[in-house]
């Protein structure tokens, strides 16, 4: 953390709120009222045997305790957000907001996976043997081409990740971790 200005830097930021999600799961998820825990924390028999509610927990403070971290995500992804909207980065000759780069890149991911499909699909032509004879349908686009675009888009993503991932140890989160 960086003390003399009391805020976190981004990727410091990403790892709290991380941390802060994985406490909020394990509240949830002791809480009766969770999936999992629907009749077990009761006086009842099942195929475990008989369980009780654990002495030393308590449902009311587990949910205050909840309902503080669930607030302190908030106001740290706030945080994140407007450091996301605030700074920019250079990205194929544009400059482009965080925010917009998170966006080309989740874009570009979906790219990756369906260019992935196209070149396994280019890969094979269609053979039908009809009365004796092969007819054989060529693909729309051809292997060369899309494995050029797979790699294009490739190189684009990588490129663009490298720029966020720099991103996140140079700029501060408006945001005091107490």
């Amino acid at each position: 953390m960086n003390d003399n200005k009391n805020k976190l830097l981004l990727f410091e930021a990403l790892e709290l709120r991380a941390e802060l999600d994985a406490r909020i799961k394990t509240f949830k998820d002791c809480l009766p009222e969770a999936k999992q825990n629907r009749g077990r924390l009761s006086f009842g028999m099942n195929e475990e045997g008989v369980r009780r509610p654990s002495p030393d927990f308590d449902a009311a403070s587990a949910r205050q305790s909840l309902r503080k971290l669930e607030f302190k995500r908030r106001k740290l992804n706030n945080a994140i957000q407007q450091a996301n909207f605030n700074h920019q980065i250079e990205f194929e000759g544009d400059p482009i907001n965080l925010n917009e780069a998170l966006e080309v890149r989740k874009a570009l991911n979906e790219q990756i996976g369906e260019l992935h499909q196209q070149v396994v699909s280019s890969v094979y032509l269609r053979v039908i043997y009809k009365e004796g004879r092969d007819i054989v349908e060529g693909n729309e686009v051809s292997y060369r081409e899309c494995n050029e675009k797979l790699e294009q888009a490739r190189l684009s993503f990588g490129k663009l990740n490298r720029l966020l991932r720099r991103s996140s140890f140079e700029i501060t989160v408006d945001f005091l971790d107490e």
